[in-house]
């Protein structure tokens, strides 16, 4: 069973300690003791949602705002840039 670790209890996105495949339950651990079935592969140390995230909301992660959803998470559906816009700064995009 794929681990992944909640950093605070307002999050809603928990990181995978072991890499898991889609159909597998995932054992969150840390600021929940919880499960949540995975939709689709998580590579090892991405983020998958725990809970419904409507499309706009604040993505959380270490009880602050990483990201806004792209569009509605489901609980259990890998959360990374194909679907959460980063509030945070990317090295990828120099300031023009």
């Amino acid at each position: 069973m794929p681990r992944a670790i909640v950093l605070h209890r307002n999050d809603n996105v928990a990181t995978l300690i072991d890499a898991g495949r889609a159909g597998e339950t995932c054992s969150l651990q840390g600021e929940s003791a919880a499960e949540v079935k995975l939709l689709q592969d998580v590579p090892f140390g991405h983020k998958v949602c725990i809970r419904e995230t409507p499309a706009g909301a604040d993505v959380l992660k270490y009880g602050q705002v990483i990201g806004k959803a792209s569009r509605s998470l489901k609980a259990g559906e890998h959360a990374h840039t194909h679907n959460v816009e980063s509030a945070r700064g990317r090295g990828d995009q120099a300031k023009r």
